[in-house]
């Protein structure tokens, strides 16, 4: 049923917890994983138009993301892939989403941030009200 997963990952303690659930989800279904996680400094988000090399916080960025696909692929024997996008999280993971033809899209909710919320909104709201997939949302401790 769902082939192929992206798993949108932050730097948080919570994103283990989602990794977790989304192995177990994927095992049964058979499904691979696809891991990503969208860099959004400064650097990310004008590394293309300024023609800039890659930052240190992208670097580490890209070392998380290949550690969790090997322990991954390890624990499990999932087929996992890795991402590392750069810029606005919800437009990127909506195009890797849309690029990679995912079945579902599955994200850590960390609750609500009251104003931040209100102004910027969330991550997984504009995702969620963007995509055309299914979405597996874990919630954070």
């Amino acid at each position: 049923m769902y082939s192929k997963i992206l798993v949108a990952l932050d730097h948080t303690d919570s994103a283990q917890l989602l990794l977790t659930q989304v192995a177990k989800l994927a095992t049964l279904m058979k499904s691979e994983l696809l891991l990503v996680h969208v860099a959004d400094g400064w650097a990310a988000r004008n590394f293309t138009q300024l023609n800039l090399a890659s930052s240190e916080e992208m670097r580490e960025d890209w070392n998380r993301l290949e550690s969790a696909a090997t322990r991954l692929r390890e624990e499990t024997g999932l087929t996992v892939s890795t991402r590392l996008a750069l810029g606005s999280p919800p437009d990127e993971i909506l195009k890797v989403a849309h690029s990679e033809r995912v079945d579902m899209i599955a994200m850590i909710s960390h609750g609500h941030r009251l104003v931040g919320d209100i102004i910027h909104g969330s991550t997984i709201e504009a995702v969620r009200h963007r995509t055309h997939v299914a979405m597996f949302i874990f919630p954070s401790k």
